[in-house]
């Protein structure tokens, strides 16, 4: 998995994750699109343990990809209903509010 942490003064850090195989693709289906970019999930390889800590430390998160939202389930921070789909491609979002 790739792992990017954005900081954000005032309104807190961003975790985003995404599969390894998903980096630099743009998923579609019907009118929805999202494009996984390097700029916004990093370019340097992570341990399912470091995404793991990254997770439990963050208040917003994005996930894009099967290991991805499916570690982040484990981890109690997000339910299957709570995804959407994008073709096979699951796709998660948690926010502080």
């Amino acid at each position: 998995m790739f792992l990017k942490v954005h900081h954000s003064p005032g309104t807190g850090d961003i975790v985003a994750v995404c599969d390894r195989e998903l980096l630099n693709t743009t998923l579609r289906h019907g009118e929805v699109s999202i494009q996984v970019s390097e700029w916004f999930y990093g370019n340097c390889p992570a341990s399912e343990e470091a995404v793991a800590e990254a997770l439990r430390k963050a208040g917003n998160i994005n996930l894009v990809g099967k290991r991805a939202v499916r570690l982040a389930i484990e981890l109690g921070l997000v339910t299957q209903a709570g995804c959407i789909m994008i073709g096979e491609i699951p796709h998660a979002q948690v926010y502080s509010l």
